[in-house]
């Protein structure tokens, strides 16, 4: 099924196959902001209500599946790449960093939607150009990205590609902000464990800045590993890792699963070989989310001593860079 609606003012676009129902907002950075598994009664993703809309137009990166680009923060909202300096206004003051991306609330377009008795695929393209000033003035460059959703009954899966339409090489960093939903199966933040295929800790300046130290993991975060880290109704996290894969159903598992322990039911982001680095915050550990945050470069890595070794990539002209994600619960 596929259906264009009216969502609290908003052109949204609800589309279901199998026990899974969706929801994306294209005018919002072509946001998903809902996922849910109906036969398990599963709310995958944090979803804006009537009373948060506002909230999700200004801070679009605390609900559904918000595209950051480049992600989390650049120091001082600058960076030189190929003699070219990038420059990005501002946006924490207290930390003086650029954060968040440039893309994650423009509107895109519906390019595509079919249905067929296994899948539906809906697509969405950004354009950036000279007359699109929204991202042009700070990334100087032409881009086109494109976000395809496919929804079976395996669940989601999420393709990103950015594809360099200027004539110079072009930087791409790539993460998500993506606040997954606790409680989902009824109870409290205690009964709900979440693991991370973190590998070491990235020490953090008092900007929240990699120092280009890693750590051993501390016994809280070895949890992430192994049995579970409460990650609700708790103390305040926000913490850089790098990634390694973890073992879950007895297989190598690259992402996060987060696991209501009374009933065993477990919701899942999975990851390719583009993350390199996650990002984990709760927002002070009072709300109802944590965010593993995916990432394809470190945190500031355009401006890391050692760039390439940070994630730092960039896309020829004429091609492309792509990623897959996955979400699903059993």
């Amino acid at each position: 099924m596929i259906r264009c609606i009216d969502w609290n003012g908003m052109q949204a676009v609800e589309f279901s196959k199998g026990d899974y129902v969706a929801l994306l907002i294209p005018s919002v950075g072509a946001n998903l902001v809902r996922l849910a598994n109906t036969k398990l009664g599963v709310e995958i993703l944090r979803t804006p209500t009537a009373e948060e809309v506002e909230t999700f137009k200004t801070r679009p990166q605390i609900f559904g599946l918000p595209l950051l680009f480049p992600p989390n923060r650049i120091e001082d909202g600058r960076y030189t790449f190929e003699g070219r300096t990038y420059q990005y206004p501002i946006t924490i003051e207290k930390e003086q960093n650029y954060h968040h991306g440039i893309i994650k609330g423009e509107p895109f377009v519906v390019s595509k939607a079919k249905e067929d008795d296994k899948s539906v695929t809906i697509e969405c393209r950004y354009y950036s150009n000279a007359a699109n000033d929204a991202i042009y003035r700070d990334f100087p460059h032409e881009f086109k990205c494109k976000i395809v959703y496919k929804l079976s009954q395996e669940g989601l899966e999420q393709e990103v590609i950015f594809g360099n339409k200027s004539k110079e090489n072009m930087p791409v960093g790539v993460g998500f902000h993506t606040p997954m939903l606790i409680p989902f199966a009824g109870g409290e933040g205690k009964e709900y464990l979440m693991r991370v295929a973190v590998g070491e800790q990235v020490e953090l300046s008092p900007r929240n800045l990699p120092t280009g130290k890693t750590l051993p993991l501390t016994e809280q975060f070895a949890k992430l590993r192994e049995g579970g880290l409460q990650t609700t109704d708790c103390e305040a996290i926000e913490a850089g890792f790098t990634l390694r894969e973890i073992e879950v159903d007895g297989k190598p598992y690259r992402g996060a699963v987060v696991e209501h322990t009374p009933s065993g039911v477990r919701t899942f982001y999975e990851v390719d070989e583009q993350t390199t680095y996650w990002t984990i915050w709760n927002n002070g550990g009072q709300v109802n989310y944590c965010c593993p945050e995916p990432q394809s470069w470190i945190t500031n890595a355009p401006n890391a001593a050692d760039p390439k070794a940070a994630g730092f990539v960039f896309v020829a002209p004429g091609e492309k860079w792509r990623a897959v994600y996955k979400m699903y619960a059993k």
